[in-house]
């Protein structure tokens, strides 16, 4: 990936354009058609570069391998002589694997040359593409200097002096730190439009007039015909077409002579960029609303890609990777948390909302019949004369009423409150037979109307449980409300309390309209009512049997029910029953 976005940036860029320092004299196909082949270069090539001595190059810099025995000892005098003649001369040699060694120009030519540098270049190991080359090759206690860097010494008439971190040439200091593949310098390669100039050896020797090219330039001798390059090198700039090595070598002088050195830009900025996005990314989805946080995020990223081309245009290399992967990671995770937040607040204002609704319609419906009481009474008194007695029936009437209306707000408020986990429960021991009693005394008025009878079995005096009263005294009653509310005239309502292995049992059972297994299911969701309670012609909300479950639940009990279509319905209370104490037991 970093390889790539290097490539991409490396394109992308155009640097302002500059005048070549250097120039290639190229041994081409040209030339070896006109010669027949490499091995009857070397005649041509000390004719050329006699010509090319004539010019007054600042430096010549021959990448051709002269390690063996021409055919013709006259050839290889020659070459020799051509050699000493040609002022700054750098040679190539080759750095062999097995064994270990440098593989240098004959002693002839290699007592004629100034210097001798190394012509490796560095291809990447992934996708042989050459973005820098090692200015320095060692091979046991021998070392070598890259053929670029030697004849850019020589062109400048100083001395190669090196620190750990760079090496300086003159007035140029090359930032290229040591490391074990050696001092890697990247090279900054000629875009499309611009060139280094090239002259075929061919044509020199047809021409000599071409030779004032090289006039104060340093020139790189190499072969640039496909048929006898060794090795197929690739450039950022190459789509598929393969670059020689001699120019690599001339473009690597031009990053030198220019100094357009790119660096790698340090570790710290790398972290620091990375956390800066990462930063960055959690404030967008903390700070900004709704969409603009994921444009916040998709900002981020953007930034990601550019921070790199913003470097590389400061001819600095930042990892793209890195940041990218930061920024990517870090805004999905917390566009993950921003859209479970968002789900979590909005599920708490919908709750709140629904709460809101039941409160209504609680008021609507369980709150409907005292009121009612409440305002019959109040316009007899303020209508009527009355006599003192009826006056005083009418009085306890509004006040018993008033009293009720209240105990129902507060036992609504206290399941509300409960279930929010906002309160906790009472925790009073609760005779099971009393509380029965006052739930039917407050129920039989309603059931008379009616004419539907209400039996009661009698309970143990000593079962008891530990509860709230007020909210279980709510649930006792609604339930025997349900059973009046939606059972025939004429009919029986039983009420019978048991203990059962720990825990006690209320069971109400009716001979009402009972419910099929479906319905059952179902009854305790809020606002529920069955098809049945709904034709039955009785007002009702469907929320008093999902408070009548809650309330339960907080007291660590749960709710019973047997029903049949037309045959009733049974609901039994199950509540653990409270341990007496050592006193009771006595």
């Amino acid at each position: 990936m970093d390889n790539s976005a290097y490539d991409h940036m490396f394109r992308l860029y155009q640097p302002k354009s500059w005048q070549p320092q250097s120039a290639i004299l190229a041994v081409d196909e040209a030339t070896l058609a006109g010669i027949g082949g490499m091995r009857r270069i070397r005649r041509p090539l000390a004719d050329g570069l006699l010509l090319v001595t004539a010019a007054h190059p600042k430096a010549v810099a021959v990448d051709v391998i002269l390690t063996d025995q021409g055919d013709d000892p006259k050839e290889d005098l020659d070459l020799a002589n051509a050699f000493c003649q040609t002022p700054n001369l750098v040679l190539s040699a080759l750095l062999m694997d097995k064994p270990v060694q440098w593989e240098d120009p004959k002693p002839e030519f290699k007592r004629c040359a100034a210097k001798i540098g190394h012509v490796h270049a560095e291809p990447d190991d992934y996708d042989s593409i050459t973005r820098s080359i090692s200015l320095e090759k060692i091979a046991g206690h021998d070392r070598r200097w890259a053929l670029a860097l030697e004849a850019f010494a020589l062109s400048r008439g100083a001395p190669i002096m090196e620190t750990q971190s760079d090496l300086q040439v003159g007035d140029t200091v090359i930032p290229t730190r040591r490391t074990d593949d050696g001092r890697l310098m990247r090279v900054r390669y000629m875009p499309p439009g611009m060139s280094i100039p090239k002259v075929s050896l061919a044509r020199l020797l047809e021409n000599p007039t071409l030779a004032s090219q090289f006039t104060g330039k340093a020139v790189f001798v190499g072969v640039t015909a496909d048929t006898e390059v060794r090795d197929r090198l690739f450039t950022p700039y190459a789509f598929g077409q393969s670059t020689t090595g001699i120019e690599i070598n001339a473009a690597a002088f031009e990053t030198m002579a220019q100094s357009l050195f790119i660096t790698d830009a340090g570790e710290q900025w790398v972290l620091l960029i990375s956390l800066g996005l990462v930063v960055a990314a959690g404030l967008s989805f903390r700070y900004l609303p709704g969409w603009w946080a994921y444009a916040g995020g998709a900002a981020v990223v953007a930034a990601s890609m550019i921070a790199p081309y913003l470097f590389f245009i400061h001819q600095s290399v930042l990892s793209f990777s890195t940041p990218v992967s930061a920024a990517v990671i870090s805004t999905l995770a917390a566009a993950g948390y921003y859209h479970l937040v968002v789900r979590r607040d909005w599920h708490i204002e919908q709750s709140a909302r629904q709460r809101y609704q039941q409160a209504m319609h609680f008021v609507t419906h369980e709150m409907r019949t005292p009121l009612s009481a409440i305002q019959g009474s109040s316009e007899l008194i303020s209508k009527y004369s009355l006599t003192e007695e009826k006056r005083k029936q009418v009085a306890d009437l509004i006040n018993s009423e008033s009293k009720r209306l209240a105990r129902m707000v507060e036992v609504f408020l206290h399941v509300e409150r409960l279930t929010a986990g906002q309160m906790e429960l009472k925790r009073e021991p609760i005779p099971a037979g009393p509380l029965i009693d006052v739930c039917v005394t407050r129920v039989r008025p309603v059931a008379e109307r009616k004419r539907i009878a209400i039996s009661v079995a009698p309970a143990p005096e000593e079962l008891q449980f530990n509860g709230d009263r007020e909210l279980i005294e709510y649930a006792c009653y609604n339930l025997l409300t349900n059973a009046v509310k939606y059972s025939p005239q004429r009919t029986e309502v039983t009420v019978a309390v048991s203990k059962d292995q720990g825990f006690v049992r209320i069971a109400v059972r009716d001979q009402g309209i009972g419910m099929d297994p479906k319905e059952v299911k179902q009854i305790f969701q809020k606002f529920y009512r069955t098809k049945k309670a709904e034709e039955s012609g009785e007002a009702g909300t469907g929320i008093g049997l999902s408070i009548v479950q809650q309330i339960v639940e907080q007291h660590g009990g749960q709710i019973e029910v047997i029903s049949q279509p037309g045959a009733g319905s049974c609901f039994t209370l199950v509540l653990p029953a409270a341990v007496p104490t050592a006193a009771e037991r006595n």
